[in-house]
């Protein structure tokens, strides 16, 4: 039984979804102590709790301390049941985690899943529904893993309500690993603000503030349709397509901001990034980590890419990832703003 510190590091919800990923895969049975030990409310959280029943029945898992609130739990899991899956996050609590913590075991199962999903799309400290499809679907498709995804109806915070659809095709080769050490050329960019049951006028003060600071207008400057219904809620995103990865930017309207404070926001993640010659952001760069050591083990090729931040959350990442597979993870800062993050095989 591998034993994983969930105080460790950044001490959050990343070491339960990491671990239960790789124990789901590896068939390691794990037990994590202290989960989010450095949170203002440690424990197991509505949404972590999704995370673990949702791996329990996908693997048909041995489980105990799956209730709220603990901060112990043991997973010990089962085979892995690939097919359809339905999982009710409750509230707003983060679709994309729940997607998160199963996708790397059925991208490498020995058979098709598809996954219904209800919860939120669009929350606060967790990647929404346009990241994952746009930014991060692409890079495993690289790796070889067929992923669709589809949006049916928004769910923002803190109402929710949202629901998603994911189909997984398993990686028939297994996970093959490339290096992204470059973004390439630019290829597109634009913006666009999500409102239901939101003023338009709101998205309109966010946009123009995006688009004198871009100097964007037109086409470049979008409100897409989302049924009022769906709210309230507004998410303000950005999203730059390069020749070898893509970034969306993305910040929340919030009751106490003003439109113009939402946009601040959201350019001053981006001056950031434009900043640094990386060839992800640190978002990015987390997301990465999991995926790129399962190719890097299943080949026995290294791989590489550039990140303009070494976050503690990615260091506390690529530890875990460290304690279940044999794998080696090195970070250099080769600027800056530029660090290598940098996977081999081995000890």
């Amino acid at each position: 039984m591998l034993t994983i510190d969930g105080s460790t590091g950044e001490g959050g919800g990343q070491i339960l979804r990491t671990s239960l990923s790789l124990s789901m895969i590896t068939g390691q049975p794990v037990t994590i102590e202290r989960i989010r030990a450095k949170r203002p409310k440690p424990g197991l959280m509505r949404q972590h709790l999704a995370c673990v029943l949702a791996a329990q029945a996908v693997s048909g898992a041995q489980v105990s301390g799956a209730e709220l609130g603990s901060q112990t739990l043991v997973f010990e899991p089962g085979a892995l049941r690939p097919g359809e899956h339905r999982f009710a996050v409750g509230s707003a609590g983060s679709c994309l985690l729940v997607l998160q913590t199963l996708l790397p075991a059925l991208m490498l199962a020995d058979a098709p899943s598809r996954l219904s999903l209800s919860g939120g799309t669009h929350n606060p400290l967790a990647p929404n529904f346009h990241s994952i499809e746009r930014a991060f679907l692409p890079l495993l498709a690289r790796m070889g893993a067929t992923v669709g995804v589809t949006l049916r109806r928004h769910g923002f915070y803190p109402a929710g309500g949202g629901e998603m659809l994911a189909e997984i095709a398993p990686a028939v080769d297994g996970l093959q690993p490339f290096d992204l050490r470059e973004r390439g050329a630019a290829c597109a960019s634009f913006a666009e603000s999500l409102v239901a049951a939101v003023p338009r006028r709101v998205a309109e003060r966010e946009l123009a503030v995006l688009g004198e600071a871009m100097g964007w207008s037109g086409d470049q400057l979008r409100i897409p349709n989302v049924r009022q219904n769906e709210g309230p809620g507004n998410a303000l995103m950005l999203t730059l397509a390069h020749e070898h990865v893509t970034e969306v930017f993305t910040s929340l309207g919030e009751k106490s901001l003003s439109s113009e404070q939402v946009a601040a926001r959201l350019l001053r993640e981006l001056r950031a990034h434009q900043a640094s010659s990386a060839a992800v952001g640190p978002h990015l760069a987390d997301q990465l980590a999991l995926p790129a050591a399962l190719a890097v083990q299943r080949s026995g090729r290294e791989m590489a890419y550039t990140c303009s931040e070494a976050t503690e959350h990615l260091r506390t990442n690529l530890a875990v990832i460290q304690r279940f597979l044999l794998v080696r993870a090195t970070l250099t800062q080769e600027l800056p703003s530029r660090w290598c993050v940098r996977l081999t095989p081995g000890l």
